[in-house]
């Protein structure tokens, strides 16, 4: 049976100030736990001018504190601004918070430009070369399993100790992560919202052919990120979709900003180049009524084989978002 999760990224959105986008995801989180969703992550962007979920840590605990049945994690983590001990720290903070509900999931991208990764880390030696070692680090830390003599983290704990530990989860949109997670046999979250697809199968195929069972995860374990959107009609949900294309078409074109609403995407009309990208994004969107949408992950989730995914959904309105998940829970739950 295909599992559904979440992610939400606290998008600015236009006529609402930033502050309030941290707050819907809050109130996102707790509706989805009413409708039954397994899992609602947050994702770590930094100087952004559309994502403004920037500590997912912080927002982490207040999801937490404020739900009880779904699990709660991170989409993730970038760990190559961070000590992995801190981390490790963060997390066992919020596994005692949340027994048995936290997702410790991590990538190796900057999320943000690379000036701005450069100011994250105190220790401007620290770079992306560093991941592997560090998510070895941190799988020791999170598990409680000592780091072997002669590191210099030997005999080092990441407190609070507790019967039950964060799971921790490899992200990524490339080959690189599948064959990292493979090694260290962990759960793998392939973005395929982030490639549009491009090397999904590629990359889950290699997962699992070079897959090494670990203690945890004796069989490897593959989930898809993916962006999708629903409402009550196919026509409403295309109205919706507008701010997330628009976006999109301008991202092409280096153009950042917060999300605009349909009534503003109206008053910007395509050139002949902006439709012919318009119409090859809505080619292959997950986009439409509640039943259109269940089709079509339930035929993406069996040609990748995998059986769970993880939606995001963009609109410029909280309440056509929050519909969009209840429509959805109502095809699979």
């Amino acid at each position: 049976m295909l599992s559904l999760s979440v992610l939400d990224q606290s998008v600015a959105v236009t006529g609402r100030s930033e502050d309030a986008s941290i707050r819907e995801t809050l109130a996102l989180a707790q509706h989805c736990e009413a409708l039954g969703y397994r899992r609602f992550w947050v994702s770590e962007h930094h100087s952004h001018p559309s994502i403004v979920g920037s500590a997912p840590e912080v927002l982490m605990a207040a999801i937490a504190a404020t739900t009880r049945r779904i699990r709660v994690g991170s989409a993730g983590v970038m760990l190559p601004h961070y000590s992995a001990l801190k981390v490790a720290e963060q997390f066992r903070v919020l596994e005692a918070l949340a027994p048995g509900r936290i997702d410790l999931g991590v990538g190796r991208a900057p999320g943000s430009d690379m000036r701005t990764a450069r100011l994250l880390s105190a220790d401007p030696r620290q770079s992306a070369e560093n991941f592997p070692v560090q998510v070895r680090e941190l799988q020791s830390w999170v598990s409680g399993v000592d780091l072997p003599e002669g590191h210099p983290g030997h005999g080092i704990t990441a407190n609070p100790m507790g019967p039950t530990t964060p799971e921790l989860w490899m992200l990524g949109s490339s080959n690189y992560g599948a064959q990292l997670a493979a090694h260290y046999g962990l759960p793998y979250a392939f973005a395929y919202f982030i490639t549009d697809g491009q090397g999904a199968e590629q990359a889950l195929d290699l997962y699992r052919e070079m897959y090494r069972p670990s203690p945890r995860h004796p069989k490897p374990q593959a989930v898809l990120c993916v962006w999708a959107l629903a409402a009550d009609t196919e026509a409403e949900a295309w109205h919706h979709f507008s701010g997330r294309e628009r976006w999109k078409i301008d991202r092409n074109k280096g153009a950042l900003g917060p999300l605009l609403s349909p009534d503003e995407v109206a008053m910007r009309p395509y050139s002949a180049a902006e439709q012919a990208e318009a119409d090859k994004l809505r080619s292959t969107a997950l986009v439409g009524s509640g039943p259109q949408v269940a089709d079509k992950l339930r035929a993406l989730a069996d040609t990748l084989q995998v059986e769970e995914l993880v939606v995001i959904t963009w609109t410029h309105d909280a309440a056509a978002r929050q519909r969009s998940y209840e429509l959805l829970a109502r095809e699979f739950f």
